[in-house]
């Protein structure tokens, strides 16, 4: 495993762009994540640093005056790393490192570390080594000029050019083996998935720290490692789970997120097959988190990426127990109505409460409405397996809430 920038506890600022396609309230969502993203991995956010440009400056990013500004920051408050909330070019990278002195890290390579963190199974690991080189290939130049920097750079031009295509061979060859290794742990998946016979396949779906994990274990009656983190879960878990006299196979897959990079989109492929070869999707929505319309976009995407968006879907929207709508002054009679203004009960009667006829609101945690989210999942199920197998149809009644 490629040993990632460690940001433990060190002093950290956010960077982010307000653009034409990414207005001010946008940019504010997303660096909070970023926030949550850092705490994740175990940083400590001190500022956050915002400018309005049309497009990313192709050299630093942000423009040469606001990176003034960080530098000062960075050089007063000794800042020890600074995130940049899109994927810097690797050019970037090296100019702003060179301007700043201090570590840079963009929101992929920070994902990245987590991932790194979090990864327990070898499958996992894997997954995560072959993004993490994909991702170190192309900025190889940069880190042996940052190494030359440090040295003294006399003499060392020449080597440190071999050096660097010593490296690119050596990663390219990794990244084959990786690849290699991933293509026969995936066959093996494959015979496993083909074992299970035909047990109907239900798999949790939904962005990162929704309570996938939890309702996993709630409806299960495992203990799969469930925390108030971003990508607490990445090693898919697959258990036999049996409502009223029916069973079924339940997955909880690794959650969703925004601007997710495409090295893990891609090499995450063997663990996304599981959501591939699911017969129903349960769509789990934190619906207490005020971007929670953003996420089910975001999750939505990635199913249309897979090839997954039109199976048979019910919406979960999980912690209703956390979920409190913004109230209204009456006194202020030129605020307006939104949906951060809505009621559980107004939800309930939008469009979202209608995606594929089925959804429902519960608390994992609580276990509110549960007996209604397990009666609903068992319908599902039912109507699925005796599609199947028909002549099994006698054998299932209505669901009446007993196990």
């Amino acid at each position: 495993m490629i040993d990632q920038t460690d940001i433990s506890y060190e002093r950290t600022i956010l960077i982010g762009l307000i653009t034409q396609y990414q207005n001010e309230e946008m940019s504010d969502e997303y660096l909070d994540e970023l926030e949550f993203l850092a705490f994740t991995a175990g940083g400590e956010v001190l500022k956050r640093f915002t400018q309005k440009m049309e497009v990313p400056n192709p050299k630093t990013f942000i423009g040469t005056g606001k990176l003034e500004e960080v530098r000062q920051y960075v050089e007063e408050h000794e800042i020890g790393v600074a995130i940049f909330d899109d994927e810097l070019s690797p050019a970037q990278q090296k100019n702003i490192e060179r301007i700043l002195q201090c570590k840079i890290i963009d929101r992929t390579n920070l994902i990245l570390d987590i991932f790194a963190q979090r990864a327990q199974t070898s499958y996992a690991r894997t997954q995560v080594e072959l993004a993490q080189y994909e991702y170190l290939l192309p900025r190889l130049v940069g880190m042996w000029t940052h190494l030359e920097r440090q040295r003294g750079g006399i003499g060392m031009r020449g080597p440190g050019e071999r050096e660097i295509e010593t490296d690119r061979r050596i990663v390219r060859d990794r990244i084959s083996l990786l690849k290699d290794k991933l293509k026969k742990i995936d066959r093996q998946m494959d015979v496993q998935r083909g074992n299970r016979g035909s047990l109907v396949r239900v798999a949790l779906v939904g962005y990162t720290n929704v309570g996938k994990s939890t309702l996993m274990n709630a409806i299960s009656k495992s203990e799969v490692f469930a925390e108030n983190k971003l990508f607490a879960t990445l090693d898919t878990t697959v258990r036999k789970v049996v409502i009223g006299n029916l069973p079924f196979l339940l997955t909880d897959t690794v959650g969703f997120i925004r601007k997710l990079p495409t090295q893990l989109v891609e090499s995450f492929k063997g663990t996304l097959d599981e959501v591939r070869e699911s017969d129903l999707l349960l769509h789990v929505v934190d619906i207490s988190h005020p971007s929670f319309e953003h996420h089910i976009d975001s999750v939505n995407k990635v199913l249309e990426e897979i090839g997954s968006a039109d199976k048979p879907t019910v919406m979960v929207f999980n912690k209703i127990d956390a979920y409190k709508p913004e109230e209204i002054d009456e006194d202020d009679l030129m605020t307006e109505k939104t949906t951060a203004h809505y009621t559980l009960e107004e939800w309930k009667q939008t469009w979202m409460a209608k995606v594929n006829g089925d959804a429902i609101f519960i608390s994992a945690l609580n276990k509110e409405n549960f007996d209604e989210f397990r009666k609903m999942v068992y319908e599902k199920v039912k109507e699925i397996h005796t599609t199947r197998f028909p002549y099994n149809d006698f054998l299932y009644s209505e669901y009446d809430g007993e196990e």
